[in-house]
């Protein structure tokens, strides 16, 4: 009787194992948005704990078996053989089922961590756009144009590490099928965007350092006008404290 009760209960054991890896392996899941993803990370980590949980089972049948085996060994090496075959699946599918889980939630971190690099470069895309805006209106000072410049300047030197992770983070899901649609709609947008303020920021910068440089020749000209106007009053001044008649002076000084 203790022989026909175990015998039933690998039976179950295997018929258990038999339909956890239909609903947790066999099936074709598509991850189209995020909340499905989320939600699959989540039933895989419960199966992973349900499998293992059964681990004290298979432990027990293990034991009752080889206890029964010892006592009746015709009997005991049947159910050793059914026994091996049982731990023999379990084995693969606590496997299986730790590695699905494992690549979930692996995948999970990838599209959390392609958010955050979206979010960091929006920011910083954000603060271009700003930034392009202010040179728009300049009082029409050398210092205010030079102070723009080199404001611009320090936000198009952003390092382009952040948007190479979002491209591969991108890829990397996209060629796993996972979140596709969305993905591909977020990185479009991003890109268009990107594309544009660059080209942008690149033509004001272009237009303030060309106008800094036209501002810069103007202001040395009016210096060196400034210059020869002092020379010229202060030698005029000389001629009439000397009360020197036009006539006896230098054509020029005429």
């Amino acid at each position: 009787e203790k022989a026909v009760n175990l015998k039933k209960d690998l039976a179950e054991m295997q018929e258990w194992m038999t339909q956890a890896e239909e609903e947790y392996l066999e099936k074709d899941f598509e991850y189209k948005s995020p909340e499905e993803l989320e939600n699959a990370v989540e039933d895989m980590k419960r199966a992973k704990e349900d499998v293992l949980q059964k681990e004290v089972r298979v432990k027990i049948l293990k034991d009752n078996i080889k206890m029964l085996a010892s006592k009746v060994p015709s009997s005991g090496q049947d159910l050793a053989t059914e026994l091996n075959v049982v731990l023999e699946n379990y084995q693969l599918l606590c496997n299986r089922i730790r590695g699905k889980c494992h690549t979930l939630e692996e995948v999970w971190s990838c599209w959390i961590e392609l958010l955050q690099y979206l979010d960091l470069e929006t920011s910083w895309l954000n603060n271009l756009e700003e930034r392009v805006q202010m040179t728009g209106n300049l009082p029409d000072k050398l210092d205010a144009v030079n102070d723009a410049l080199e404001s611009l300047e320090s936000v198009l030197r952003h390092p382009a590490d952040n948007r190479t992770q979002i491209r591969e983070l991108g890829q990397t899901l996209i060629d796993g099928g996972i979140l596709d649609d969305i993905i591909s709609e977020k990185l479009e947008a991003f890109n268009a965007r990107y594309e544009e303020l660059s080209h942008l920021a690149v033509s004001r910068q272009i237009a303030l350092e060309q106008q800094l440089q036209t501002m810069r020749e103007t202001d040395h000209m009016l210096q060196v006008l400034q210059e020869n106007l002092t020379d010229l009053d202060r030698q005029l001044t000389s001629y009439l404290t000397d009360r020197i008649d036009a006539f006896q002076m230098p054509q020029e000084a005429q």
